[in-house]
């Protein structure tokens, strides 16, 4: 992601995706293309921002209502994604839930 994601004023909520990878790509970059394409269209989807070194990935997603990131956690095409990424992609991995009650943006 070039950019910061363009949210609404609070409160809405983060999802918070920390990772550790395992070597090699092994469908991974593919399928986390379509995972930011398939969540884009869903609804209560408000943006996200990523970046990734050669230690850490992190993702942060945003959403309007818990119910908006349950039904993505429950998604078919992202439960098969979630157990893809426990097999073969990650080491170890956080999430956090988080409600955004602030935000501040600020152009240099």
């Amino acid at each position: 992601m070039s950019s910061f994601a363009k949210t609404p004023k609070p409160p809405y909520f983060a999802v918070i995706f920390c990772s550790k990878r395992t070597d090699g790509d092994n469908g991974y970059s593919k399928m986390s293309d379509k995972m930011v394409e398939l969540a884009s269209s869903q609804q209560g989807f408000l943006g996200v921002e990523s970046a990734r070194d050669h230690e850490m990935g992190i993702t942060v997603s945003y959403w309007e209502s818990l119910d908006a990131i349950k039904t993505w956690k429950e998604h078919a095409a992202h439960k098969v994604a979630q157990e893809r990424g426990k097999k073969d992609w990650y080491e170890s991995f956080a999430l956090r839930v988080c409600k955004v009650e602030k935000d501040n943006f600020f152009e240099m």
